[in-house]
């Protein structure tokens, strides 16, 4: 089933996604909810980010195609990191280019999307707790990540946690194609069998260092090909079974 985050007029609400159509929900998703018989237009709604995290829960480094790029060894735990709420923007809003960057750069990555309270699973209840998946853009002011050497700042700013369209709550995380495109070009084109450390075991792992709440997201990691975006640049992360999250970037 595929969920959404939408908007009408001054009303926001959860949603149902058919093909051309939004089924409105009464209630909390993550929770009680009632599906309504009222259908909108997919073109009467703006979409959403689809979920509002608590925090956003990012693992570094979890390609090899992507370690091997960059020239690093792999790791041998999970590297994690945060970023804050107040940087999720949803599908065709803008990324905002920071004044204080001289390089801000796209990465692909799948966004997984926790359900329930989440503490101290095991990898194989982990399934369990996933409400479902989604595309996610880790945006990074490269420069900055570098010149700071810890990554709050350049993983930080507002805007810089594109995420969507939807949730899909039916698909397998262990062999998705996930790709990232730049005007149209692609730059980024990787499996998620190539993780270092899968999905399950992400969120068994996170969930040992930090208790997960219902709507947080996971960012499982970038495959290799990351490059800098300009003002101007449309990027679109693509994953097969979860659609296309397209942003343009901004002044």
């Amino acid at each position: 089933m595929k969920f959404g985050r939408f908007k009408k007029d001054n009303n926001i609400f959860y949603g149902i996604v058919g093909d051309d159509y939004v089924r409105e929900i009464a209630g909390d998703i993550f929770g009680q909810y009632t599906i309504l018989n009222k259908k909108l237009a997919r073109k009467e709604v703006e979409s959403l980010a689809p979920c509002v995290p608590s925090k956003i829960v990012a693992v570094g480094l979890n390609y090899r195609s992507h370690a091997e790029e960059v020239k690093m060894e792999l790791p041998e735990e999970p590297i994690l990191f945060l970023k804050p709420p107040t940087a999720v923007i949803g599908p065709e809003q803008n990324i905002l280019y920071p004044a204080m960057s001289k390089r801000v750069d796209f990465e692909g990555e799948l966004g997984v999307v926790i359900g329930r309270k989440c503490r101290s699973v095991s990898v194989e209840q982990a399934p369990d707790y996933i409400f479902g998946y989604t595309c996610f853009n880790d945006v990074t002011a490269r420069d900055l990540q570098k010149k700071d050497k810890q990554w709050t700042r350049a993983k930080g700013f507002d805007t810089f946690a594109p995420m969507g369209p939807f949730i899909e709550t039916d698909f397998d995380p262990a062999n998705a194609l996930i790709e990232t495109y730049l005007n149209g070009e692609k730059k980024q084109s990787g499996s998620t069998s190539d993780l270092i450390f899968p999905v399950f075991f992400l969120v068994s792992f996170i969930s040992h260092v930090m208790t997960l709440l219902p709507g947080d997201v996971i960012a499982t990691g970038t495959p290799s090909g990351i490059g800098p975006m300009q003002v101007g640049d449309v990027v679109e992360v693509r994953i097969a079974g979860l659609g296309t999250l397209r942003n343009r970037v901004t002044a």
